[in-house]
C-alpha cells in the first residue's frame, strides 16, 4: 500500500460532482427564502356583528329620570306614594296623580299640570321624553307633553316641545313624545304634564318617566 495514497488529490470527476451537489443545496435555499409566506387564514367578516355596533352607535339612549318628584302645578292638583299598591291596575307603585277638580284648567287659571326640572349628562341634548303611565279610567289622561326653557334673564321660559297627545290608554304603556331638539347648555329645561279629569275619583299613575338623549 502506497503511504502517500491519502495525500493526493481528488479525481477530477470527484471534484465535478462534489460542485454538481453544492449547487443543487445553493438553489434549495436560495428558493426557500424567495418564496413569500403563505398569508394567515382570517375568520369570515361578521356582518351581522358590524350591523348590530352600527346600529347601537346611532342608537338613542333613554336616561330615566326620578319621576316622583314632579310637583303640582296648582292646589287643585295632588301628588302621592303608596308602595304597596297604587290604587291602578296591578297595583305597581308609581306617582298617584289626583285632583280636586275636572277639567285641565288650573284654579284661577292656566293649565292643570305637574312639573319638575330636568338634570341631563353635559354633552347631551334631548330627542324626546319617553312617559310610562297607567290611567285608572280612559276618560281622564294626560293631555300635553311640554318641554320649556328658562331664558337668560330668567324671567321667561320658552316653548321647545308641545305635544298634545293624549295619553289615555286603556292599560299600563310607555311611549314617546314627538321628536325635539332642546339642548339643556342654553339653560334649566323643565317637564310639565298637562292633566285633563273627566272625574275627582279617577287616577293617573306615572310609572317612569325618560328622556331620549342625543348628543
Amino acid at each position: 500500500m502506497n503511504p502517500n495514497r491519502k495525500h493526493e488529490s481528488a479525481s477530477p470527476a470527484r471534484v465535478r460532482a462534489r460542485k454538481f451537489f453544492l449547487g443543487i443545496s445553493l438553489g434549495i435555499a436560495l428558493l426557500a427564502t424567495s418564496v413569500p409566506a403563505a398569508p394567515q387564514s382570517k375568520p369570515p367578516a361578521d356582518h351581522d356583528r358590524d350591523h348590530d355596533r352600527d346600529h347601537d352607535k346611532y342608537k338613542i339612549p333613554t336616561m330615566w329620570i326620578d319621576h316622583l318628584v314632579f310637583l303640582p302645578g296648582d292646589p287643585s292638583v295632588k301628588t302621592s306614594f303608596n308602595a304597596v299598591n297604587s290604587g291602578v291596575g296591578g297595583g305597581l307603585s308609581g306617582l298617584i296623580v289626583t285632583s280636586s277638580t275636572t277639567g285641565d284648567e288650573a284654579q284661577g287659571g292656566g293649565n292643570k299640570v305637574i312639573e319638575t326640572a330636568l338634570e341631563v349628562p353635559p354633552g347631551f341634548d334631548i330627542a324626546s321624553v319617553r312617559i310610562c303611565y297607567e290611567n285608572s279610567n280612559s276618560r281622564t289622561f294626560i293631555s300635553q307633553t311640554r318641554l320649556s326653557q328658562v331664558q337668560n334673564p330668567p324671567s321667561s321660559a320658552t316653548v321647545l316641545l308641545d305635544d298634545p297627545t293624549h295619553l289615555n290608554a286603556a292599560g299600563p304603556v310607555c311611549v314617546n313624545s314627538k321628536a325635539t331638539l332642546v339642548k339643556p347648555a342654553k339653560g334649566s329645561v323643565l317637564l310639565s304634564l298637562r292633566l285633563s279629569f273627566a272625574d275627582t275619583s279617577d287616577k293617573i299613575v306615572l310609572r317612569a318617566v325618560g328622556l331620549n338623549l342625543t348628543k
